[in-house]
């Protein structure tokens, strides 16, 4: 579909100005300071940096450097931080179905991390998980063909018990995939203008420091923070086009399960789950997100020119963002009603059933019984079965279930198909599930097998995780 431009610019002329104007976002999450409104003295909602590979031969490579840092939240005093070529959280990277790329992380800690890219589907070797460590000054690189639909993904540490405290001191950043299919489709797609990524968190802090001291009690909960943060910000504001904007909304907490509207109660339309867009908007006025879920939306300004909105977070009363629409549309797009055809895998055609039951006590959790134990290879999965995996949680409080490797189609809430929302039915690697309820979703491992070195599957609740709610496969 052709998009529709102000008089006399042309698209290529338009991609250059757009391009400079970028310039004055594309800081804040890798930079020292965030952009500031001298007329308000209002924090700008910093956008990270959009990483550009270096190209030798045929492959893209991005240079990344893990390291200690710090990081204004707030005026009177810098935070102390990890970050990744930054003061706190990670360049966003773009990535193309088919490209050949090698994402390649420099550990400057002075301790050991790994760096997992959360929904891509990569070989067990290129995972980032507890198997492929990352010592101090030494370098490991995630080198693969990228494989998968258009989806916005992301990168965080995934070392064994430490995983919560790494992600909460400020590494994460996002991997967004694109294909043809999704390039075609007149969706907004200009980085820090109309496509803007949201990394969603809550922290607490005591004299301007990160305070991370979970009770035995908040460890079985889920350590929550009294703050909300955006991007590395507090409360910052977005100045929009008066058009459709898209947010790709990313539940980057540790624990925390967000309830996202807008302050208005206005609706939008959710186009695309963790792992693919969706077939067609969805239209709500609330997304629920777990902690590593991640949902596309798409919010009309167009007639919201001079008005301000905030972008909600209903279940704790708390604002992520203000959003003050500002700016005449310099471009505009029509959300098409069709977006994709997804393959749907058919249950009868599943070969194995598997259940895993969440559970837990004093401090430490399991599955099927058992704790985490990085020796052990806990199910073997044959390549290219179609399985049906049903997850339960036997325990009152909240838990997820994320996998690696490959996606999953939720087809059961409850025992109920009636009881999957029609914005969860895409491809989805993380999944929700309340205290007392279960899900079944349908998935089939592809591509990649290894007999020796395993994925996971594992809450993402990250003290759960962390306390012992992961188990090992391999595929053969």
């Amino acid at each position: 579909m052709s998009r529709a431009l102000l008089p006399h610019i042309d698209r290529r002329s338009f991609i250059k100005l757009s391009a400079v104007a970028s310039l004055t976002l594309l800081v804040g999450c890798g930079s020292d300071d965030s952009p500031t409104d001298n007329t308000t003295n209002q924090k700008l909602l910093p956008i990270p940096e959009l990483l550009q590979p270096d190209i030798i031969g045929n492959v893209k490579h991005y240079n990344l450097t893990i390291k200690e840092s710090k990081h204004q939240f707030f005026d009177e005093a810098k935070t102390d931080t990890y970050a990744i070529n930054g003061t706190y959280l990670a360049p966003t990277i773009k990535v193309i179905d088919g490209d050949e790329v090698s994402i390649n992380f420099k550990n400057s800690l002075n301790e050991a991390t790994t760096m997992h890219g959360h929904g891509m589907h990569v070989p067990a070797k290129m995972d980032g998980t507890p198997h492929q460590v990352i010592e101090p000054d030494k370098s490991w690189s995630a080198r693969y063909r990228v494989k998968q639909k258009a989806a916005t993904n992301w990168y965080h540490p995934h070392f064994m018990g430490k995983t919560a405290d790494h992600v909460y001191k400020g590494l994460a950043g996002f991997i967004v995939v694109e294909d043809e299919e999704s390039r075609a489709l007149d969706l907004p797609d200009r980085y820090g203008i109309d496509d803007i990524p949201l990394v969603l968190q809550d922290r607490r802090f005591v004299n301007s420091q990160f305070d991370y001291t979970p009770t035995m009690q908040e460890v079985m909960r889920g350590y929550i923070g009294d703050t909300f943060i955006v991007n590395g910000a507090i409360k910052p504001t977005f100045e929009a086009e008066a058009k459709e904007i898209r947010f790709r909304l990313l539940n980057g907490s540790n624990s925390t399960v967000y309830e996202l509207g807008f302050s208005d109660n206005r609706s939008f339309n959710q186009i695309a789950t963790d792992n693919a867009l969706l077939e067609s908007p969805v239209a709500l006025n609330r997304v629920t997100l777990s902690p590593g879920e991640r949902a596309e939306i798409v919010v009309d300004f167009s007639g919201d020119l001079g008005k301000s909105v905030d972008l909600y977070e209903y279940k704790n009363s708390k604002t992520f963002l203000q959003i003050d629409i500002k700016k005449q549309a310099t471009a505009t797009t029509s959300l098409p009603n069709k977006l994709t055809s997804l393959v749907k895998l058919n249950p009868l055609n599943s070969a194995t059933s598997r259940t895993f039951t969440l559970s837990g006590r004093m401090g430490s959790f399991q599955i099927n019984g058992k704790s985490m134990d990085i020796d052990r290879i806990d199910e073997v999965v044959p390549l290219n079965a179609i399985e049906i995996w049903e997850v339960k949680n036997s325990m009152m409080v909240d838990h997820n279930f994320h996998i690696h490797a490959t996606h999953f189609m939720i087809i059961e809430r409850n025992g109920n198909s009636a009881g999957v929302a029609a914005n969860e039915r895409g491809y989805k690697d993380t999944v929700y599930i309340k205290g007392g309820e279960s899900v079944k979703f349908i998935v089939k491992m592809v591509d990649y097998t290894d007999t020796k070195i395993p994925y996971m599957y594992h809450c993402h609740f990250l003290e759960h995780e962390d306390r012992g709610m992961m188990g090992q496969f391999v595929v053969t």
